[in-house]
């Protein structure tokens, strides 16, 4: 025994001393440190970033608040409809003057640069994206102001990142840490901007990226609770199951968040269609889609800006059952005319929205078929509120945490849970992706097909290839019977090609001189290269 005690403080440095080597070598302390910058800088820019669309709002409704639909109620009807036009003027101004991409930036934008690495997210554009939709949202654009908030907080995190060298999966965290914080200072849901941060953007869970994430949410939340309150984003009633006799209405609510959640997307990507076949300059066509937008507010003013307004109505039973179905038809056509028309925005909060409608509606019609059974039809639109948002971004489970931060309904779990799984599975049995991915599809990128088919086409020929020296001068005859590989090939190709022509070994030619020989490609360090990438996605994701 006093062995054993005598030879113990070796045992644990032998034993604990690997393990300190290899989290400090793998910089994860400073990935620490980082995400607290990131954390505090993204909460700051989420409260000015509100900031700005209430005062932008107070120049024409008069108030600074998230009462729009009320306030809007008290102004003359010409504020109304001039009020989109007037900001879509100034929206298609800034578009064509400082936004090379001719419009704003959301979470889809993320979703590609975590594919590349965590790059291509500049810092000014990323601004530009942020105020123009500040100012859509001002000005009653009806869209929601969570996509634009995760891409700024993805800006600000890639341009603190920049200051250091770190590697891929280092970027790619302190990518998601801007998100987590995002989503947190946004909505006041922490543990939901670090499940969104996983679920949506990372596309996996470790144990490594978690700790930063976390950080960088918690410090979102706490600046943003300091400024706004700690309140959540909706005050409802207490709402409870009434029987287990209602699981099959629970279920029926799910298919049908999903049917109106695959119309709602179906709507945008018309919509958005139609609008690209139209011809006009880019500057008035936030305008006409402005005035359209106004048509609609003065007769519905519930539809205008993010909507939490007319979301609460729903939530404590305010609404008829006619207004209710109107505003589900009234906000799909608004929201896809704001996004077709470049205004700036997310779909988040209209999903909510558009949810909450749909839940409410079904209450109303299930209290009056099974009046002692059905529960209020609050309850229902908290769940279609769930449900139809997590069906339109594909992310159930922070879908169903942030539900559960928004409202406070944490006693709603087993009827949330089993409609979101639900609504999910018809968004994917009948449209097959979310709406994120069908922006990204439109874009050539497949996130779907999995991380691994996302770095055999990131990968190129210079990345295995064995570059010539200066002095060597060999020349490629193009009359001879080989094909030969480009510098800028895909990984993707460079295999086919080998598989093809039967060659272990191919030249790559300098894209100016097809002619000119720069280096050779073979077919083994092509298989290494591969094989090492898919060993370091695994350790990303499981360390």
């Amino acid at each position: 025994m006093p062995e054993i005690i005598r030879r113990l403080p070796s045992i644990l440095r032998g034993w604990v001393t690997p393990n300190l080597q290899m989290f400090i070598s793998s910089r994860e302390p400073q990935l620490w440190m980082i995400s607290v910058m990131i954390g505090l800088c993204v909460s700051i820019a989420a409260i000015l970033f509100r900031l700005l669309i209430l005062n932008t709002q107070f120049l024409w409704l008069g108030v600074a608040s998230e009462t729009v639909a009320s306030s809007a109620k008290q102004i003359h009807w010409l504020w109304i409809l001039l009020a989109p036009a007037v900001g879509g003027l100034l929206v298609g101004w800034l578009l064509t003057r400082f936004m090379p991409a001719r419009r704003t930036y959301g979470v889809a934008d993320v979703i590609e640069a975590k594919a590349y690495g965590g790059r291509d997210i500049e810092l000014k554009s990323g601004l530009g994206s942020a105020v123009i939709s500040a100012l859509s949202l001002g000005f009653g654009a009806s869209s929601g102001r969570e996509g634009p908030m995760v891409h700024l907080g993805a800006t600000l995190a890639t341009y603190v990142t920049d200051k250091f060298r770190l590697p891929d999966w280092g970027r790619r965290t302190l990518l998601a840490c801007g998100v987590a914080s995002a989503v947190s200072a946004s909505f006041n849901a922490p543990i939901a901007g670090v499940l969104f941060a996983h679920e949506v953007v990372l596309g996996h869970y470790a144990k490594r990226a978690f700790i930063p994430i976390v950080i960088s949410s918690v410090m979102g939340t706490i600046a943003t609770r300091l400024w706004f309150g700690d309140a959540a984003a909706f005050s409802i009633p207490a709402y409870q199951i009434t029987s287990f006799l209602e699981v099959p209405a629970f279920a029926l609510l799910g298919v049908t968040c999903g049917i109106i959640a695959i119309i709602f997307q179906f709507s945008l990507i018309a919509t958005d269609h139609v609008a690209r076949s139209i011809v006009m300059p880019l500057w008035l066509r936030p305008a006409v889609g402005g005035l359209m937008i106004g048509c609609i507010g003065v007769f519905l003013p519930e539809i205008l800006g993010v909507g939490y307004e007319a979301t609460d109505m729903a939530l404590k039973n305010h609404l008829a059952l006619s207004m209710l179905i109107t505003l589900i038809v009234a906000k799909t056509a608004a929201t896809s005319i704001t996004l077709a028309s470049r205004f700036g925005g997310g779909v988040f909060s209209p999903s909510l929205y558009i949810g909450a409608m749909t839940g409410g509606a079904f209450g109303l019609i299930a209290s009056r078929v099974f009046p002692e059974l059905a529960s209020s039809e609050g309850l229902y639109a908290i769940l279609g509120m769930g449900a139809l948002a997590g069906a339109v971004i594909g992310a159930p489970i922070s879908t169903a945490v942030m539900v559960f931060e928004l409202t406070g309904g944490y006693a709603l779990s087993l009827a949330l849970l089993l409609t979101v799984s639900i609504a999910i599975g018809v968004n994917q049995a009948i449209h097959g992706r979310s709406f994120f991915q069908w922006q990204l599809e439109t874009r050539g990128l497949r996130v779907q097909d999995g991380p691994h088919r996302m770095m055999v086409r990131n990968t190129r020929v210079a990345d295995f290839m064995v570059p010539l020296d200066e002095s060597d001068d060999d020349v490629f005859d193009p009359e001879q019977d080989i094909i030969p590989l480009r510098a800028d090939t895909s990984l993707e190709v460079a295999m086919r090609q080998f598989d093809d022509q039967g060659s272990p070994r191919l030249p790559v030619i300098d894209a100016r001189d097809n002619t000119k020989i720069i280096g050779w490609a073979s077919q083994l360090r092509a298989l290494r290269t591969y094989n090492n990438a898919l060993v370091d996605m695994s350790v990303e994701e499981h360390r």
